[in-house]
């Protein structure tokens, strides 16, 4: 009998090996032989790992070359008709990265994490064909690996849902096109064992249910559960709550039902349905979202409730969802401070932590090893460490945050714009990027020797104002108008500031993937927030010192500051966010009393801290609002307040944009056209706006005449007074030889337009 499983595992390699070989590839290093070597590598390992640990059943279909979303398209066939005529991997890194004759599929975040999935286009005309090669193989390699696996899937409602219809159809009106997909699946699927698991992952289930999901799930699951008798359907949801859901699918004939009771306090109410339908639950009770270790007393405690409402024998225990979202082991954190680290949990601790919880449910106590009883009595010590250590508390933290009585910055915006265009003198159309240039591999290694001692601060200080010199050498002969100093001493938005609060932790290799190959290696927040002593001004003072022109002071929000981390989890997410906001706001006081006259607060994670239920979300809005505006009170007037989102859908949070008060917000457009931008027309927005003009995800160059194309799109959605141009994000992960005639092609297709608007 089956006492745990993991809901999935990461998938980028201990050390990166995935994303090393991908980017070999995709530079014509090596061949995709290759790439699938390192790939069969690297799940064999990981199945190693979970087997080692005592995981009863192993996730198959939850590792990809790219992302999950992505494989669904092509399990289902839900190519769009620009990539149609491309074959296998080229097919599938296009959908991905875009080629020269077309645009890649748009991003967004996976709920609220960080993770950002491929959005699938599709349109009542699609047909779907199934290809199941992908899943067929990758099980069939667990079982001659010798591996007890299950099959991971992305469930028809929680696809449809993520997805966007390019032809203005109904997302779910699309459930009876490729439900007959999923059902063909599962007969495959049938032949592969006599006895078979299929976790079916849904956490569209988790969100404020639409009723077309309310009135089909029955109907869909009933099919599903019944197409052949030797598999077992587990249904999993994660991230929150699915209590109306969960009343419904205990009325199918599935096997299990997974549920998030780390995020999802409420499914305590479900747990009486499922005892009554005689089906297995699956208790996420380890969180997969955080990094600290799990407090087993506590644990045990909210099984111990579990179990009196549905027999032990009934429980399987896992993660709260997949461990994707945390990095891959402590293994290598060899420069940590002890104390904090014995605080921690990576992905291959977790598995641990979920083998021992589950045999202290099933088993007790009494039959731990030796080892496992010293890794329950270590947690135990390590979980009152936390609570008493002076790491953790700020008595002068604490007393400033009570004292605040300035909260938001002095003057009307209307009365801000009017000082700042005369301070300011920018034309309309007004170019600049947002922020970073390109990472070089010299540029990392000069951050690394550093880091290691092996060069000096004199040398180390030189090389990156060279760097510096060299960026604003460059902006200054392509004609940008507000410049940056390309950001070459920080490592990460986020990690660049944590290193310098008191309060936050680093790691050598807490790598989390964010999509592709792209991986950030979030700092983590242990104990009260403070800023010991200015972190940006001397690199961009000595920038702007290199230029007659405007150099905008770069810096990282409160909130983005907080979601882009693992926060510590005894105390509110909202007093975390007002004391980095203190530490923030000292940062814009200290920059423009430097000369530094445009600051933007990149706010890039704001739309992905949103809680998953509808009631929950005012407040939210409300301290991440107040966060904001704190940050920025100590601006005066005259300085211009900038603010950068990524990847958000707008719509629903315009008001509360609006209530930010920036004085202008840079957005990402270039994949969704003028769609997001429409609301800003729509609500009649007055600050200022920049929408991207092209897609930095991607390596394409885009042509002057695709830039200026755009640019007039945009100006038939806002006036030119209002209006930037930019790119839609940061250029650090792209390449000088793609950043440059980029930007050149972008400077002169805003001189095309700008001659055009004077005839």
């Amino acid at each position: 009998m089956s006492k745990n499983l993991i809901i999935g595992f990461p998938r980028i390699g201990e050390q990166r090996e995935l994303k090393v070989v991908l980017e070999q590839y995709w530079a014509k290093k090596c061949d995709f032989k290759e790439v699938e070597k390192v790939a069969s590598e690297l799940k064999k390992r990981h199945w190693d790992y979970q087997t080692d640990a005592g995981i009863d059943l192993i996730s198959t279909n939850d590792f990809s070359l790219y992302d999950n979303m992505l494989d669904t398209m092509i399990l289902l066939g839900a190519i769009p008709a620009r990539f149609r005529e491309l074959k296998n991997e080229e097919q599938y890194f296009a959908m991905a990265r875009g080629d020269n004759n077309s645009v890649a599929m748009e991003m967004t975040k996976w709920f609220n994490t960080n993770y950002h999935y491929i959005v699938p286009e599709l349109s009542a005309n699609d047909t779907f064909k199934l290809n199941s090669q992908k899943i067929i193989k990758e099980y069939q390699e667990a079982k001659e690996h010798g591996v007890n696996a299950k099959i991971n899937l992305i469930g028809p409602f929680t696809f449809l849902g993520l997805s966007k219809t390019v032809d203005g159809s109904e997302n779910y009106d699309l459930l009876n096109n490729i439900l007959p997909i999923y059902e063909e699946l599962l007969v495959e699927i049938s032949k592969l064992n006599n006895d078979i698991i299929v976790q079916i992952d849904e956490p569209i289930f988790v969100k404020d249910t639409k009723n077309e999901v309310l009135e089909r799930i029955q109907d869909v699951y009933n099919k599903l559960a019944s197409v052949s008798s030797n598999i077992k359907i587990i249904v999993t949801t994660y991230f929150e709550s699915s209590c109306e859901l969960t009343k419904k699918l205990v009325k199918t004939p599935i096997w299990g039902i997974g549920l998030d009771f780390v995020h999802g306090t409420q499914n305590y109410d479900s747990i009486a349905d499922i005892a009554t339908s005689g089906k297995k639950l699956i208790a996420g009770v380890v969180d997969g979202r955080n990094i600290w270790k799990n407090n087993f007393s506590k644990t045990l405690e909210l099984l111990n409730v579990i179990s009196s409402k549905i027999d032990k024998n009934s429980i399987i225990v896992s993660s709260s969802c997949s461990l994707l979202h945390t990095p891959f082991t402590l293994k290598y954190e060899e420069k940590m401070d002890s104390e904090i680290k014995n605080w921690l949990s990576y992905a291959v601790e977790k598995l641990g932590e979920v083998s021992i919880i589950s045999k202290i449910l099933h088993s007790g106590l009494d039959n731990l090893s030796d080892i496992e009883t010293s890794i329950y009595q270590n947690n135990n010590t390590a979980n009152q460490s936390r609570t008493k250590s002076p790491l953790i508390h700020d008595k002068a933290v604490r007393t400033r945050v009570a004292g605040l009585t300035k909260f938001e910055r002095n003057g009307a915006y209307s009365q801000r714009i009017a000082i700042q265009k005369n301070e300011l003198k920018y034309s309309d159309l007004a170019t600049t990027t947002i922020g970073s240039f390109p990472q070089t591999p010299e540029l990392r290694k000069i951050r690394s020797d550093y880091k290691k001692n092996l060069i000096s601060n004199e040398t180390y200080e030189s090389e990156i104002k060279e760097y510096i010199d060299e960026c604003v050498a460059f902006q200054e002969e392509v004609g940008l108008e507000v410049l940056v100093h390309g950001e070459p001493e920080r490592n990460d938005m986020v990690e660049y500031f944590g290193e310098q609060l008191k309060g936050y932790g680093f790691s050598q290799n807490g790598w989390v993937q964010s999509y592709g190959t792209r991986c950030v290696k979030p700092p983590f927040i242990y104990g009260d927030i403070s800023r010991p002593k200015a972190m940006t001004v001397d690199w961009t003072a000595y920038a702007q010192s290199k230029t007659k022109l405007i150099m905008k002071g770069m810096l990282t929000g409160p909130v983005t500051m907080l979601n882009w981390s693992f926060v510590r989890d005894d105390m509110p997410r909202s007093e975390v966010a007002k004391q980095i906001a203190i530490a923030i706001n000292d940062e814009v006081n200290d920059l423009q009393n430097n000369g530094i006259k445009i600051i933007q607060v990149d706010e890039a994670a704001f739309k992905e801290g949103y809680p998953l239920k509808e009631s929950k979300i005012n407040a939210y809005e409300k301290w991440a609002v107040d966060s904001f505006k704190l940050s920025v009170s100590s601006a005066k007037q005259k300085t211009q307040i900038h603010t950068h989102m990524c990847y958000s859908e707008f719509n629903d949070i315009i008001k509360t944009i609006e209530d930010m008060d920036a004085d202008v917000i840079s957005i990402e457009t270039a994949r969704s056209g003028n769609e997001l931008l429409k609301i800003f027309k729509d609500v009649g927005y007055k600050q200022e706006v920049g929408p991207g003009v092209y897609d930095i995800h991607s390596p394409r160059i885009p042509s002057v005449d695709e830039m200026a194309d755009q640019i007039r799109l945009l100006l038939e959605v806002l006036p030119k007074k209002q209006l930037w141009i930019n790119p839609d994000c940061g250029l650090k992960t792209r390449k000088w030889e793609e950043v440059k005639p980029s930007l050149i092609n972008m400077v002169e297709a805003v001189t095309i337009v700008r001659n055009e608007l004077k005839q």
